[in-house]
């Protein structure tokens, strides 16, 4: 299983179905079926930040940990 947190800057996946993300992670966006694609990482690896739904974000990988992603072929 691949998790958020795993992927390097323009790397596009999609949100594995059936995952629960919690509450937080879920208001941005990161729902099961959505496509996510990294746009950088900071210098030291964390955060990371991420467009979702034509919106850029910043989280820290060790929230991005419990989201598990397929790529998109």
């Amino acid at each position: 299983m691949l998790s958020l947190a795993d992927l390097g800057p323009g790397s596009v996946v999609k949100i594995a179905t059936g995952v629960e993300t919690g509450r937080r992670l879920s208001s941005l966006g990161l729902v099961a079926g959505t496509e996510v694609r990294v746009v950088r990482r900071a210098p030291m690896g964390d955060p990371l930040e991420l467009e979702v739904r034509g919106c850029r974000i910043c989280l820290r990988a060790e929230q991005l940990r419990q989201v598990i992603v397929e790529r998109v072929s």
